[in-house]
């Protein structure tokens, strides 16, 4: 459980956009946020990190379908990510466990929810709260939090320097075209009973959608990139969990932008050396020979802008 340690401060309405309750954590504390946006109550944990007067990041942390800011935390850990490296992280909630991401599956999908709009007055409200540089905006995800993610950057590159999507690409035929580079660490298992490494027929918990490969999805993001380096590929050690790990790193990429997808030899729906609750029966195995939450925070740290 989330321990809630700070008190909530009521920012002012605005007439045309969002009006909110800004969470204010005690340093290395969490609060619980909200935010109205788009005539909807939208709500969120925050984490700041112990120590940090000022911190040098912000990240948002996008829970999968079916599950909530709350349960993204336990899940991944994150805050011990963003205090080791001075970020503060926010877990924000989709409507009905979901997201809006493009795959026209879900309830915010299907009702027009802008969750893109939503996590944009997020990142302008975290930023201006705690002074963060907004070219240190970066975003991870798992599952629909990965496809969430990625359409974010797709379509508002000018506020998110970096992605991690973890288990998630993209729809078929959703068009990306970001107005400029952004680093990208992909993270997909070729055993994942969900959101098919192979891309093609998804049956999620909002219905059937098509997606991109994962390979495919990486090659798109070089591609936008202009990365002309030859991805180069590291095969970090097997810890003996039956899971063996390819990096493919591609440099030579736009604005000094990088590509990585990492690939889980017989890995399942889930978070890298994270706390998945569900039986593997169900979503496959969680590997402990790649930990996708550590992982993110060094990408992240190493590509702002």
């Amino acid at each position: 459980m989330i321990t809630r340690l700070a008190a909530v401060v009521v920012a002012l309405s605005c007439l045309g956009g969002h009006s909110g309750a800004a969470a204010s954590a005690a340093p290395g504390g969490d609060a619980p946020g909200a935010l109205t946006f788009g005539g909807l109550h939208r709500t969120y944990l925050l984490h700041a990190p112990a120590g940090v007067r000022r911190p040098v990041g912000l990240v948002l942390n996008l829970h999968g379908a079916g599950a909530t800011g709350g349960a993204q935390a336990a899940l991944t850990n994150y805050n011990a990510v963003a205090d080791q490296n001075g970020f503060v992280v926010v877990y924000p909630d989709g409507i009905d466990f979901s997201w809006a991401d493009g795959r026209g599956a879900s309830i915010p999908d299907r009702q027009g929810v802008d969750d893109v709009g939503f996590l944009v007055a997020l990142i302008n409200q975290v930023t201006s709260d705690f002074g963060i540089e907004r070219s240190h905006v970066f975003v991870t995800g798992m599952s629909a939090g990965a496809f969430m993610a990625t359409r974010l950057a797709c379509e508002r590159a000018d506020v998110v320097a970096a992605i991690a999507p973890v288990s998630g690409t993209l729809a078929t035929n959703f068009p990306c075209s970001p107005s400029r580079p952004v680093s990208v660490l992909q993270v997909h298992g070729t055993a994942d009973p969900v959101v098919p490494y192979n891309g093609g027929t998804m049956v999620g918990r909002g219905g059937v959608s098509d997606i991109v490969a994962a390979p495919a999805m990486a090659d798109r993001w070089r591609a936008l990139d202009g990365c002309s380096g030859m991805p180069v590929s590291d095969m970090p050690a097997n810890v003996g969990d039956g899971a063996g790990i390819q990096r493919v790193d591609a440099g030579g990429c736009a604005d000094g932008t990088e590509v990585d997808f990492v690939r889980v030899d017989g890995g399942g729906h889930t978070w890298p050396a994270g706390r998945f609750s569900l039986p593997s029966a169900s979503v496959g195995s969680t590997t402990q020979a790649f930990d996708a939450s550590q992982a993110s925070g060094q990408f992240f740290a190493q590509h702002n802008r």
